[in-house]
């Protein structure tokens, strides 16, 4: 009989949440988790897409908002039901923008910045309120924000997406920094394009995207898998994006200075439009 593999270790028997599961990485991820024999709650704003990964699993499907702070307190009542104890938490659920709104930058109004907000910062801060304490008494538990290679470099073009990205990946440092001597273990999921929604609706940016590979939310979640090994902080399915996060430290004029070559490509074939002065 072989030895258990590190996910295995790590995972089997476990009590998971994962959030905006019913499609994408989230339902790769669940899947995943199923697989190497935790057990799973599945949560997405859409009920029924959250009801068809978890039946396919074995889970507990949890539809509703897991951003507002009543969202959070019943999906974790949820999950405490179904699993007894929330082992660990992936924080997957995102926004890249708001219905009816634009979907760039400065033309965007503060009530779509707040949502934006809420759903892609907020929500890791209630959960981890939640959670913290209960994992700080009670052995440890694990936390898994997927955030995205835009929340360690920058989304062009989508200036919301950028800030809230960055955002996360900030809030897992500090939890990871905070609490990681004392069992909490912290992640950041940080991937390029994958062939997801989000993907294929990019526009003019899915040729940035596609720069390097578009990987598949398969793909991502076997990156996650393959992290529990050393349990390392950012997982970059994407290595590129190693290189490309140390450049942009490193030589930070240098980086702003190619991605304003590659705005500048942008705007030949969709210029960003200039917002109306207000008063």
């Amino acid at each position: 009989m072989s030895a258990p593999t590190a996910a295995q270790q790590a995972l089997a028997g476990r009590g998971a949440v994962v959030t905006g599961a019913g499609h994408g990485i989230g339902a790769a991820l669940a899947r995943r988790l199923a697989a190497e024999g935790a057990r799973v709650v599945v949560n997405d704003l859409d009920a029924d897409a959250a009801r068809a990964v978890a039946d396919e699993v074995g889970g507990t499907a949890a539809p509703g908002d897991c951003a507002s702070e009543e969202g959070v307190r019943e999906l974790l009542s949820t999950a405490t039901a179904a699993l007894g104890r929330v082992d660990l938490f992936m924080a997957n659920a995102g926004l890249d923008r708001v219905a009816g709104e634009p979907t760039d930058w400065l033309e965007m109004p503060d009530h779509a910045w707040a949502t934006m907000q809420e759903v892609n910062v907020m929500a890791h801060v209630r959960a981890a309120r939640a959670l913290v304490p209960t994992w700080l008494e009670s052995g440890g538990g694990r936390f898994v924000v997927t955030a995205s290679a835009a929340g360690l470099l920058t989304m062009l073009g989508a200036a919301p997406y950028s800030v809230t990205k960055h955002a996360a990946v900030a809030f897992a440092e500090w939890l990871s920094a905070t609490y990681g001597h004392r069992g909490v273990t912290v992640q950041a999921i940080c991937p390029q394009g994958v062939r997801t929604r989000i993907y294929e609706e990019a526009g003019p940016l899915k040729e940035l995207l596609s720069y390097d590979a578009v990987l598949t939310p398969d793909d991502v979640a076997q990156a996650w898998i393959d992290s529990l090994a050393d349990d390392h902080f950012l997982v970059l399915p994407h290595p590129e994006v190693g290189d490309y996060y140390r450049h942009r430290a490193g030589e930070t004029d240098r980086w702003l200075a190619g991605m304003r070559r590659i705005q500048g490509h942008l705007d030949a074939t969709a210029p960003v439009p200039v917002p109306e002065e207000t008063s």
